[in-house]
């Protein structure tokens, strides 16, 4: 049967007891002198969700459970022996099934003496007025059995009266609702609040991890004060956040019914305490905890690094990042490095040829072993200016990282401490070390020395400094800590700095949420975009407006950015009409409301204000009809009247200088097999009136530079220069190559969690996932300055491999399901622009290849006697497509590809 299926029936019988009026019961008891005997079953079930061609795993346990009171005291505490009999386990293997004709082929799998010796013996315990106080029995009982015991005596942990309150037992100390009535208890366990033994780990980016919807529920049925029956089920349905289609659901249900209660039993034991109970009972009587205890199952076929090293130099190896079967090798070599050791690991750095040392150091920060990191440590020279594309490549493999460790940023600091560094060196590791601290911090761990040391060294030399670079480059380290305890420095910063340093700063606190654009946060915005204090550069203002528009507005900032229209030059009028009417058409945006309400003044909403006739523009939403991606659009100009969103163009300085900027933003929403990227990368060019023939001075001149910055994933990366000054943009152009710059490039792994999941029958289920992307961005910039046009071009390629897997272990079955999944993608996205006439003519292209993909799913079931794994599959191909931005952006992209068309 489908667990799903099986899961929602159960559900609707506790729903009808759930709704029943609260009352009391008898206090729960046992007599002396009496056998009770219960029957006990246990099923479990591993399945996908969605249902594929595989049904999963199933597996079934009964037995019989005889409890005997042993001892009892006035208070009514009881000391109860509880002993399992006769226990009878089966499943059925996935090959057999469609051979099940009959419904009940099932042959029971032989458990062994040694197994069944364990199972029975007794466990015993403290039991009061239906809680359980403590068990005491062997702890050199394997864990997997003394497991499916606590399972067993966690039924018998409940209260006979309504309320809610915290109570241990195996799945951790959990908040547990009771409802009463007549002769029945309903007991539901808030199973996401449970606290446990500390195990596994996640990513620090939420979107690349899981999700998990528990249901835990039990109905007790009683007479007088006798336990007659318990029904317990629990569900936990695992799925990936990035796609919510692909899922893991875990189902267990126990079941404990009264066969009979007049076979005499056990004599009652004299005692005044239950110590002395407890002493003449058991010559070493030892406390067992009642919190199941976690582990991971250990892989006894997984290669290991010393074997891969004896072929690693006949290996030839494919190092097209871009491609799934890279990946995979990505993924394969971090499981052998978690369990290297130090030699082993710089063997393979040292023997490794030019071509793939990146490859594996890409490889050795993602496993981020102690054995790793030593070796990665003594391997690079970050003051050695031959391994400086080395050194580059492990920064920014230590910034992608999903759970970085104190570790890897107390090698970071080690390495930057007191060392001569190129500057490029020294500004990436500077920006690298604020994205590590502030994911450390996600994490929780802002307490550590290493994390502290960190922010001090960032924030003293941002203080101590007075070259506006290095500003900027503290500033974006900032950016990437995204720390609310800096915020006032940032403030201070985007009021008070220069230029570049204030729009940096502006552009640091656009990335906080909206929890942190406190009252004094928005003031400071207020101040800049209406200049209250001095003049401030227009992306700047723009940015500063699109913060009080974006968390939270006041009326009153609505209205005034409204009024300021009329005042500000055409573009950035338009540029924010468009926002404020992108916004109106957003159902989730948090100023639709305030805007609606305000636009009914019909002194506002009229021609005069909203009639602005520049091309600029400005939305944000899906960028397809499934909600795969969204992609944010900002496009403000000088001059022209269509419109083409996904630009972002400053206006001219006030002294006539031009400055251009290009913003491509996409953020996942929900992907079915598209390439999970956050991406936005800036394009900027400035002081291009020289190149253009106009009157100009020669400081102009020298600030003449076209550059690139990108945020991937959430990192901000050190932005890149194609050309600095007009001789080095002669030189460049003279001696071009035509290839593109590259962005990043390398394996980055975005997925990494592992997470132990006990479930109240014993039993226990380890979620991972996995998730690697081989990613190549590349991007060109071509200025022709005799034709007065620009051409840029950003190419996006991946290969994603996503292993989920959700283990479920038992005395005497194992079960795995795994779900694997490859996707190939593609993305480029183009601008031509001609700046020589009015208007300015720009089409902007967006279009993904074809995208290859492919679907493994795996079940494997281990029992004493038998093991069997099945392997289904289903692969496909999405077509290419390409993406119509916007009406104006079309029609000028007919004019400006017919004009090429006819040179």
């Amino acid at each position: 049967m489908n667990p799903l299926a099986a899961a929602e029936k159960s559900w609707l019988i506790f729903f009808l007891f759930a709704c029943i009026a609260e009352g009391s019961l008898q206090m729960p008891s046992f007599q002396p002198g009496i056998l009770y005997q219960y029957r006990y079953s246990l099923d479990a079930q591993l399945g996908y969700v969605p249902r594929v061609s595989l049904e999963g795993s199933w597996m079934r346990t009964e037995a019989l459970v005889h409890v005997q009171l042993l001892w009892r005291s006035q208070a009514g505490e009881q000391l109860l022996q509880v002993q399992i009999q006769n226990l009878k386990f089966s499943h059925e293997p996935e090959r057999e099934k469609s051979l099940n004709a009959t419904g009940d082929p099932f042959t029971e799998t032989t458990l062994g003496k040694e197994n069944t010796a364990e199972l029975q013996l007794p466990v015993f315990l403290h039991w009061n007025n239906g809680k359980v106080e403590g068990i005491y029995g062997d702890r050199e009982e394997k864990p997997l059995i003394l497991d499916l015991k606590r399972g067993l005596i966690s039924l018998l942990q409940f209260q006979p009266h309504a309320g809610r309150i915290t109570e241990e037992d195996i799945s951790g100390n959990c908040n547990v609702t009771y409802a009463v009535s007549k002769d029945s208890v309903v007991k539901t366990k808030d199973l996401q609040e449970c606290t446990r033994p500390r195990f596994g780990f996640t990513s620090v980016n939420k979107i690349f991890g899981i999700q998990l919807q528990p249901i835990s529920r039990s109905l007790y049925l009683m007479k007088g004060s006798v336990i007659q029956s318990v029904l317990s089920e629990e569900s936990h349905v695992v799925s990936l956040n990035l796609r919510s289609s692909t899922g893991i659901v875990i189902t267990s249900r126990q079941q404990l019914e009264l066969m009979s209660s007049s076979m005499p039993g056990l004599a009652e034991i004299s005692g005044q305490s239950l110590q002395e109970a407890l002493d003449s009972l058991l010559e070493k009587h030892q406390p067992i905890s009642l919190v199941s205890q976690p582990f991971k199952r250990i892989c006894t076929q997984c290669s290991s690094l010393k074997d891969y090293l004896k072929t690693v130099g006949n290996r030839r190896v494919k190092m097209d990042i871009s491609k799934v079967s890279t990946t995979w090798q990505f993924h394969r070599l971090i499981q052998m490095l978690h369990s290297a050791k130090k030699r082993d690991v710089l063997q393979l750095l040292r023997k490794a040829s030019e071509k793939t040392v990146p490859f594996f150091i890409d490889a050795a920060v993602a496993a981020q072993s102690t054995a790793s990191l030593a070796a990665l440590s003594e391997f690079l020279d970050f003051s050695n200016k031959k391994q400086e594309p080395l050194v580059e490549k492990f920064l920014y493999a230590a910034a992608f990282s999903p759970r970085p460790s104190k570790e890897l940023l107390r090698l970071l600091l080690d390495k930057l401490n007191g060392k001569q560094l190129t500057p490029a060196i020294w500004e990436t590791g500077i920006i690298v070390t604020g994205s590590l601290v502030g994911k450390l911090c996600r994490m929780k761990l802002c307490g550590l020395q290493e994390v502290e040391l960190g922010m001090e060294t960032v924030l003293r030399r941002l203080s101590e400094t007075e070259e506006e670079s290095e500003m900027v480059t503290y500033l974006l380290s900032l950016k990437n800590a995204l720390l609310p305890e800096t915020i006032p420095i940032l403030l201070n910063y985007a009021e008070e700095g220069s230029a570049a340093v204030s729009g940096t700063a502006v552009s640091a606190l656009q990335r906080f949420s909206t929890q942190h654009i406190t009252g004094e946060v928005k003031k400071a915005m207020r101040r800049i975009f209406h200049e209250k204090m001095r003049k401030y550069e227009k992306t700047c203002r723009l940015t500063a407006a699109e913060i009080l528009l974006d968390n939270e507005p006041l009326p009153m900032d609505i209205t005034n950015i409204l009024l300021a229209t009329r005042e500000l030059e055409t573009e950035m009028a338009t540029f924010l009409l468009s926002k404020i009417q992108s916004s109106l058409h957003s159902p989730h945006h948090p100023a639709r409301k305030a805007m609606e309400e305000l636009l009914k003044d019909p002194w506002i909403n009229n021609y005069s204000y909203l009639s602005k006739a520049g091309i600029s523009s400005s939305f944000s939403g899906p960028l397809t009809g499934n909600n795969m991606n969204k992609i944010v659009f900002k496009f403000i100009s000088k001059n022209g009247q269509a419109s083409s969103p996904l630009l972002y163009i400053r206006p001219p300085h006030r002294d006539g200088k031009r400055k251009g900027k290009l913003i491509v933003e996409t953020k996942p929403c929900a992907a079915d097999f598209s390439l999970p990227v956050y991406l936005k990368v800036t394009f900027e060019a400035k002081g291009l009136d020289s190149v253009l023939g106009e009157n100009t001075n020669e400081e102009e001149e020298q600030q003449l530079m076209a550059g690139m910055s990108a945020i991937v994933f959430d990192v901000q990366l050190r932005p890149v220069v194609f050309f600095q000054g007009y001789t080095d943009l002669m030189a460049k152009v003279l001696l071009s190559s035509g290839e593109p710059t590259n962005v990043i490039k390398g394996n980055v792994l975005l997925m990494d969690h592992q997470q132990a999941i006990p479930l109240q029958s014993g039993l226990q289920a380890v979620v991972e996932l996995q998730g690697g992307l081989g990613i190549d961005i590349s991007a060109n910039i071509d200025v022709n300055i005799w034709e007065q046009e620009s051409k840029t071009e950003i190419r996006t390629r991946g290969g994603l491999a996503i292993d989920f897997q959700a283990e479920l272990d038992g005395p005497f079955f194992q079960a795995s399901l795994r779900s694997q999944t490859e996707v190939e993608t593609a993305l480029n996205f183009a601008t031509a622009l001609r700046f020589s006439g009015s208007p300015m003519l720009m089409c902007l292209q967006l279009n993904e290849e074809q995208l290859p993909y492919r679907e493994i799913f795996t079940i494997s079931e281990t029992s004493v006697n038998q093991s069997v794994t099945v392997r289904k599959g289903r692969r496909g191909m999405l077509a290419g497509r390409d993406f119509a931005l916007h009406t104006g952006n079309s029609e000028m992209c007919k004019i400006l590809l017919a004009e090429e068309k006819k040179q």
